[in-house]
């Protein structure tokens, strides 16, 4: 089993910044493909950014690409998601998610944290 637990949504204006974070216990955090995903209302759960096991690749989805940038300290068992140039349409409940391959497929993902709501205002 492991346990994930995501902290650092918010409310924040346009154009402003959020680190999310992903804390880890339970089993080996470093063996396992890390990803956030986000589910705005209304609509389907959908990727956003992923990371292997030992944080050398990484991959994002087009509408965050070269905004959002993904990363992990597994010393610290912990991920993080670096969210600049925020759009209101990036509000959204976003959640991490642990697997043990590469992918960006969310019913891939074996375990998932509660979720972090971050509203972005216009």
């Amino acid at each position: 089993q492991v346990q994930l637990v995501e902290s650092g949504g918010g409310l924040v204006q346009a154009g402003g910044s959020l680190r999310l974070s992903c804390a880890a216990s339970g089993r080996t955090f470093s063996s396992y493909n890390m990803g956030w995903f986000r589910q705005a209302p209304g609509k389907e759960r959908e990727f956003v950014a992923r990371i292997s096991w030992s944080g050398g690749i990484t991959n994002y989805a087009d509408s965050v690409k070269g905004r959002f940038t993904i990363s992990r300290d597994n010393a610290k068992n912990t991920m993080y998601l670096q969210m600049n140039s925020l759009k209101p349409e990036d509000t959204a409940v976003y959640s991490c998610a642990a697997a043990t391959i590469a992918t960006s497929d969310p019913y891939q993902y074996d375990y998932w944290g509660q979720g972090t709501q971050v509203t972005v205002s216009s």
